[in-house]
């Protein structure tokens, strides 16, 4: 055993724990009246690991030998479960296939180096041999970062950072921690808790995400308007190369050239292997509070987001759903008691007399740390923006109930599989001056991609983090395909996909916020960064890994790999 804990191999999060809908009444009619599901019916489970029909491992003697004596006989995996654990990661696509029982190749062996000596010499040797090595963090990658390539005749070796999941040091002078890439979040916010410190980077995938893999997708966290992006957090690095190690101390700035770190961050495993970085720290704040408002449009909180961010206040978080993200939030309510129950339907008959009109309505949390003075400050400031944008505070009740339930979301996905739907997220970012043209236009590409499809789906969107000159807009969109083959509703799944995608380079917005490239969002990548900047992309790639033994396939376009 290895002691590294994963994901369930056929979704996401761990066993036993699992989206329902039967504590929320609501749920059921509000997703039969948009996409036409009856959550009450059947399911279909996931399959028995059992029935998989997993293909033969084809590492050799020589490589094999090696390997176990660089980390050690039980750090070196070859049974099928371990990798099929590691062959996906969880975006929509790798979850049909799995389920589908579709592994056209699986690596065929999985690695736990203890140290970053041996990652080195792994590295080396599967270098050596001529073989292909794709790091893996946590496993939450959403964008096909993980898969080996379908028709890769080498031997494929998956690199599993798990066991380096330290906090090495703290400067605390610095305000600076150096921490293992393998790290889960909770793991390395547990162990900077304890010293008094925190990262304060928390995506959706904070439980079952890695350092390393932050920094490899240039992650952003739910409260980056106050901590930064991981590209902002991060200060230091050391990356194992074939034959060397790529050293980047923690300076706070440089003018040394074109920046090495930047170069590393976002680079999905092709400019080497993360073993560790320092990263900023502060001080576990005295207070934390996420309040939640209601505007009357979109438009309304859009503004309001827009005015925060450029106001002397600085919230951890400001986010607001559309309209029908907010309609969903409301359907996943449970029941409610007492004063609780009546406060609901008494405020928004008040509203309803006010002239609101209900069904345009969108909801927000802000998010606020510090000193109590200093919070009374930010929510003086942040309740006036709010009130000139025609909003109203709603209170910490629901706020503190959306900062409990923040990291549940993905499990929704596993769960509309189950039923026969597919639901996944595409995310851009764009000017504050482009963000209601991208955000009409996308609804509506993928309404007409529905349309094209002959189904009935449901798009919703709100916008996640706050920039000085623009916004993320992360969008969710479901529909229950028309087919039961799992080749052909991937098929009617990149219809939509793509319709979406294509609107962010329509809109002029990024083929990607913080998701990363990957091989989903490949296709777009010259019409994001230029024809040209893609020949200094791929000039990097092959003067680092001329051989193309560091995950191959990803980051570039089909026609521009060499």
């Amino acid at each position: 055993m290895t002691g590294v804990k994963h994901q369930k191999w056929w979704g996401w999060g761990v066993e036993g724990i699992a989206f329902t809908h039967d504590d929320k009444p609501k749920l059921a009619p509000f997703v039969m009246e948009k996409i036409g599901i009856d959550l009450n019916a059947p399911g279909t489970p996931p399959p028995a690991f059992d029935d998989l029909k997993v293909p033969a491992s084809q590492l050799g003697d020589d490589l094999a030998a090696k390997l176990r004596d660089t980390v050690g006989e039980q750090y070196v995996e070859t049974d099928d479960h371990s990798r099929v654990v590691h062959t996906y990661g969880k975006g929509l696509v790798d979850l049909v296939r799995i389920r589908a029982g579709d592994l056209p190749r699986v690596p065929d062996v999985v690695v736990y180096p203890g140290d970053e000596d041996q990652v080195r010499q792994v590295v080396d040797a599967v270098v050596a041999a001529d073989g292909v090595l794709i790091p893996f963090g946590g496993g939450s990658n959403i964008s096909g970062s993980l898969t080996p390539p379908p028709a890769e005749q080498r031997v494929v070796v998956s690199l599993d950072l798990g066991r380096l999941n330290r906090v090495l040091e703290v400067d605390e002078a610095a305000g600076l921690a150096r921490i293992q890439a393998g790290a889960l979040g909770p793991d390395l916010e547990d162990q900077l808790n304890a010293r008094g410190w925190t990262m304060g980077h928390q995506p959706d995938s904070f439980k079952h995400s890695t350092l390393g893999g932050w920094i490899a997708t240039r992650s952003s966290g739910m409260q980056s308007d106050k901590y930064g992006d991981i590209a902002d957090i991060t200060r230091g690095l050391r990356v194992v190369l074939p034959g060397k190690v790529i050293v980047l101390r923690p300076l706070p700035s440089t003018s040394s050239g074109p920046s090495v770190r930047e170069m590393i961050l976002g680079s999905e495993g092709r400019l080497g292997v993360i073993t560790e970085a320092w990263v900023n720290v502060h001080r576990v704040p005295e207070n934390r509070e996420i309040i939640a408002y209601l505007f009357p449009t979109w438009a309304a909180g859009i503004a309001a987001m827009h005015e925060i961010s450029e106001s002397d206040a600085s919230p951890t978080v400001t986010r607001v759903s559309d309209a029908n993200e907010t309609a969903f939030s409301l359907s996943m309510q449970k029941p409610s008691k007492g004063l609780a129950a009546k406060a609901g339907p008494i405020l928004f008959n008040v509203l309803e007399r006010r002239g609101w009109d209900l069904s345009a309505a969108c909801l927000s949390y802000i998010g606020y740390e510090g000193a109590e003075s200093h919070l009374k400050h930010e929510k003086a400031i942040v309740g006036k923006i709010v009130k000139k944008h025609g909003g109203i505070k709603l209170g910490k009740g629901p706020g503190a109930l959306y900062d409990q339930k923040k990291f549940d979301t993905p499990y929704i996905r596993d769960f509309l599989l189950d039923i026969g739907a597919l639901g996944d997220v595409s995310e851009t970012a764009a000017p504050w001056s482009k963000l209601m043209n991208l955000y009409a236009n996308t609804i509506r590409a993928a309404n007409d991609a529905y349309d094209e499809l002959g189904v009935k789906g449901f798009a919703m969107c709100h916008l996640s983090h706050s920039y000085h000159s623009g916004a993320c807009l992360y969008f969710t969109f479901a529909f229950p395909p028309s087919t039961d083959v799992p080749a052909e509703q991937i098929e009617q799944y990149w219809v939509v996909k793509k319709a979406i995608q294509q609107s962010f380079i329509d809109n002029e917005a990024t083929i990607s916020h913080h998701h990363g490239v990957g091989t989903d969002h490949a296709h777009w990548l010259e019409d994001d960064i230029s024809p040209a900047g893609t020949d200094v992309m791929a000039g990097l790639l092959k003067s680092v890994d001329p051989g193309r033994n560091l995950n191959p396939g990803t980051l570039l376009p089909a026609h521009r790999e060499w």
